[in-house]
């Protein structure tokens, strides 16, 4: 399994979830782009918020998983998101990213910031592979992002993905460790 681990970037804090997350991951994973793209359960309450902050995504690292961020703002500590690592592959050292990014936090450059930084210490300090990120086709500020933190677009996984209202294709990324985790000039 993962450490426990916390980052830091010029802006942001990623650490473990705690029961301060609470509300804002309510109204997070409530809203409707959030609830657009990822199938979390509708409606999404008090208790999957409490759920997820205090036992499950730190269940999913110690399961060996992966590992899950919650992604603040570092001088007032407000929840802006997550990032995270699943369906990891020790034996091939390969993860998947994924990510959520709060309405109060969208549009300017949170989800790009916070998958760099996982990246980096993933493929440096944790010494894999490879990370793949997968966005469904539709899902384009989310493409954008993974092109953003230096992803290679590699092609379509035809009907790979599941939301709210059915299947679909999604795009997939990669990063690999000679790879810059730096946006190309």
């Amino acid at each position: 399994m993962f450490p426990e681990t916390v980052l830091r970037t010029e802006r942001l804090l990623l650490r473990p979830f705690g029961s301060g997350d609470i509300p804002d991951t309510q109204a997070s994973c409530s809203d409707p782009l959030t609830q657009q793209w990822l199938p979390l359960p509708q409606p999404y309450t008090l208790e999957d918020a409490t759920s997820w902050c205090t036992n499950v995504a730190s269940a999913l690292r110690e399961s060996g998983d992966g590992i899950h961020f919650a992604v603040t703002d570092s001088p007032n500590g407000r929840l802006m998101g997550t990032v995270g690592l699943k369906k990891t592959d020790w034996r091939a050292r390969t993860s998947e990213v994924g990510y959520w990014i709060s309405p109060w936090g969208r549009g300017v450059g949170i989800a790009t910031e916070a998958t760099r930084a996982v990246a980096r210490w993933l493929l440096t300090e944790q010494r894999f592979q490879r990370l793949e990120l997968r966005a469904a086709t539709g899902n384009t500020a989310s493409q954008k992002v993974a092109l953003r933190a230096g992803f290679h677009r590699e092609g379509i996984l035809r009907d790979a993905g599941f939301v709210h209202n059915g299947r679909v294709d999604l795009v997939l990324f990669s990063l690999l460790p000679d790879d810059s985790t730096e946006p190309p000039l």
